[in-house]
């Protein structure tokens, strides 16, 4: 098992190097000039798609798909997790305050992956024998290369989604929760698994319509659950924040020290963490939040472009934000805790014994999420290989991979899913770099089309254009 290990360990080692974060750093880069930088010119439409018309999105079914809104949180409850408690801490402790200030250059320049995703996932998605609506990175490396390579490249992206986030993602957050709950509560372990598996498949045996309405339900209350707790802790220590501030801007460029216990952390460590953590919480070139802005019901590919982009804003601006000011502002940083730790104990400073309540049911929340979104991806791909016959397989399997993690010890089983992530990030970008062209064409005619072009976001503008006049 060791070996095992060890051997995963190694592939990972060179995954997730420097590397892979000159990959997709590069990408975000790339969409972003050659978009000419949507996420700032077109920010407020953004918005507006995501949130500005929720009561016309209706029931979410498979034919039609869902809402911009239900696309949006089911996306993420796949990024807000548990990496927006622990991650904050792990890349503080491991590269000063400055980790920050990448953090947040990795999210500008990956709203521009994460924007030609969505869009090419819109742009070419399908549906399956029983009228299902399908979509997902598999689908446009199929278009990007039309031969045998492309139906290889394809299929391997849908096993290693299969595998890592379906399978591995299920025992990690199975895994997460049990522990939270056993060191929060003394549940034991496999109770928790076993109302985890029946919770989950209460929500996936729905279909698409209960998993949207779940996750749209669900996500905004766990986020604002989380904002508030946090702000309160960090309105609590307000003195210090103008101070956390500026630790994180001087840190980000200078190698001195910095006070607050920060000494010796070069700034090529502040910028590896920052980027690593802020690419691995928002997963902008992962391939996976494709599959469900590909189920979006948009009038235009670039409609759940710009949805898309709010998904970083929300996961790394705000709440990957928050906690890093309120691990810098409380002190927490430097009371030798470690992940989870340094956020509980920040809860706990100002909440008392109710701060790790708190922090536990945050974790139940994040995890559980979580799991759907990561069911879900897993299943469009499942589908895709074995057809739609062979979801109730799946059910089952998931429902086994959670129960066993929450009893399991899952360092090898992260190693693997770490491994099989990186395999999705190669083959997702291969494809994504296949159809650039067609994104970039895309983008042109939604911004030349004016106020003509037949889009989701001229439907809200008129509709609120029509009601601003019916009111004078």
């Amino acid at each position: 098992m060791d070996s095992l290990l060890n051997f995963f360990n190694a592939i990972n080692g060179v995954f997730w190097g420097n590397f892979m974060i000159f990959i997709l750093v590069g990408t975000g880069i790339f969409f972003t000039i050659r978009l000419k930088f949507p996420q700032v010119r077109r920010i407020k439409d953004a918005f507006m798609l995501a949130f500005g018309d929720l009561r016309s999105g209706g029931k979410a079914n498979k034919k039609e798909g869902m809402s911009s809104f239900q696309s949006l949180a089911t996306a993420l409850a796949g990024q807000v997790g548990t990496g927006n408690i622990a991650g904050p801490a792990t890349a503080i402790m491991a590269g000063g305050p400055g980790a920050v200030f990448w953090i947040w250059v990795s999210a500008f320049f990956g709203m521009g992956t994460i924007f030609s995703e969505a869009t090419a996932a819109q742009k070419y998605k399908t549906h399956l024998s029983d009228g299902t609506v399908i979509g997902g990175p598999a689908y446009y490396i199929r278009a990007a290369f039309p031969n045998s390579f492309g139906k290889a490249l394809a299929a391997a992206f849908s096993i290693f989604v299969i595998v890592g986030f379906g399978m591995a993602a299920a025992m990690i957050q199975g895994n997460t929760i049990a522990d939270a709950m056993h060191n929060s509560f003394r549940i034991p372990p496999v109770a928790t698994g076993i109302v985890v598996s029946v919770l989950l498949l209460a929500v996936v045996v729905g279909g698409m319509g209960r998993i949207a309405a779940t996750v749209s339900t669900v996500v905004p209350i766990m986020a604002i659950i989380y904002i508030l707790c946090s702000l309160i802790v960090i309105v609590v220590n307000i003195n210090h924040v103008p101070e956390a501030f500026a630790m994180i801007f001087k840190a980000a460029f200078s190698p001195q020290a910095v006070g607050g216990g920060f000494t010796g952390i070069a700034v090529r460590e502040a910028m590896r963490y920052g980027v690593a953590r802020g690419l691995f919480s928002n997963e902008a070139g992962m391939g996976s939040t494709p599959h469900a802005h590909a189920v979006a019901k948009v009038k235009h590919p670039c409609d759940q472009g710009l949805v898309a982009m709010v998904t970083i804003i929300i996961d790394s601006f705000v709440i990957l934000t928050i906690s890093c000011v309120l691990i810098l502002a409380s002190g927490a940083a430097s009371s030798g805790e470690q992940g989870i730790g340094v956020i509980q104990g920040a809860f706990e400073s100002v909440f008392g014994t109710v701060g790790s309540i708190l922090v536990a049911l945050c974790i139940f929340f994040f995890c559980f999420s979580t799991v759907i979104a990561a069911y879900f991806y897993g299943e469009q791909n499942f589908k895709r290989i074995f057809g739609v016959k062979s979801v109730p397989i799946y059910m089952a399997m998931i429902v086994f991979f959670v129960i066993f993690g929450s009893l399991a010890t899952v360092s090898l089983v992260w190693a693997i899913c770490d491994t099989f992530n990186g395999l999705m990030v190669f083959t997702n970008l291969i494809g994504l770099y296949g159809v650039s062209g067609v994104i970039v064409k895309q983008w042109h005619e939604y911004e030349s089309g004016g106020k003509d072009l037949d889009t989701t976001l001229n439907s809200i503008k008129g509709k609120r254009l029509a009601a601003k006049s019916a009111a004078e």
